[in-house]
């Protein structure tokens, strides 16, 4: 009976939270879940709305232009949440050590991060200008090119333009989280480990490496859920250009909406985005899960 008490009260004390978390986040999914049946369109004049099933999802599965950019969005995605990881857990094992200067770099090295992300575009697209950009005047000094290039004007070059834009700002969050799971894992075992003859390497990957995958795991899925619904970088660095070759599906979903005008069409790219994520996410969150437990078995 007490604890039956206890969890009544859990709930009336959770109750304000839940309603503001429905009417900020549930509503709204609601509303766009509903919109995508329909063929509702943003009009000036009063515009008959119509129900018309999976339509919309249909138009969308079979767009080639939209696949194309899921194509770039996963690209996008794994390209850039995958360096992320790597250099985030680097940096961490680097801060990690005894050094003189440790903590100074340790304060500085979370300002990439702490910088807006439409700052750190605007900046990033000032680096790659073609006529007086820093990064062309780097390389053309140091012999790599012979001449000035547009960086984020060549369809070839454009996307991992931003990527590593996308990766100077995010790296730091991983590296932070990974830098406080590597405090946590006792020195004892690594000791251990050295006086069996295991090096570096193998002590990371057996003992380090499963000690902070929990941690890990919860930040490379935070900034998976980020990556794949990227916009802003994008549309501040590129526009989508050029030649749609950094058009994402969260920009397209923008175009649909905005642009187009076609707020019906534009929900179903937008319910089909974030089941994509919930997919990916699962995956990830999976094959993590499995990793963990194959490394502590």
């Amino acid at each position: 009976m007490h604890g039956r008490r206890q969890t009544k009260e859990k709930w009336i004390l959770l109750a304000p939270a839940i309603l503001v978390l429905a009417l900020i986040t549930l509503i709204p999914l609601a509303n766009t879940v509903w919109l995508s049946f329909t063929d509702t369109k943003i009009s000036a004049l009063p515009v008959p709305v119509h129900f018309i099933g999976l339509e919309n999802f249909i138009y969308a599965l079979t767009d080639p232009d939209f696949q194309a950019a899921l194509y770039r969005t996963l690209y996008f995605t794994i390209v850039s949440v995958g360096l992320e990881g790597i250099l985030g857990v680097a940096v961490a094992v680097l801060l990690n050590q005894e050094f003189r200067g440790r903590t100074l770099l340790r304060a500085l090295i979370i300002l990439p991060w702490a910088v807006p992300t439409i700052v750190n575009a605007v900046a990033w697209r000032l680096i790659y200008h073609p006529d007086y950009g820093a990064l062309n005047s780097l390389l053309y000094q140091i012999g790599l090119i012979s001449d000035y290039r547009s960086w984020i004007g060549d369809p070839m070059t454009a996307m991992n333009m931003v990527i590593l834009a996308d990766v100077w700002k995010n790296f730091p969050l991983v590296a932070y989280v990974a830098l406080a799971a590597l405090q946590t894992v006792p020195g004892d075992l690594n000791k251990a480990a050295a006086v069996e003859g295991a090096g570096p390497w193998k002590r990371f990957v057996s003992i380090t490496l499963p000690w902070i995958a929990g941690p890990l795991m919860v930040v490379m899925v935070l900034r998976t859920i980020e990556a794949f619904r990227v916009f802003d970088i994008v549309y501040v660095m590129t526009g989508g250009g050029p030649a749609d070759s950094t058009k994402t599906a969260s920009f397209y979903v923008y175009q649909e909406y905005f642009n187009y005008l076609r707020s019906g069409s534009g929900a179903s790219y937008a319910v089909l985005v974030a089941g994509i994520s919930a997919v990916l996410i699962l995956a990830y969150y999976s094959a993590s899960k499995r990793q963990t437990a194959g490394a502590a078995a």
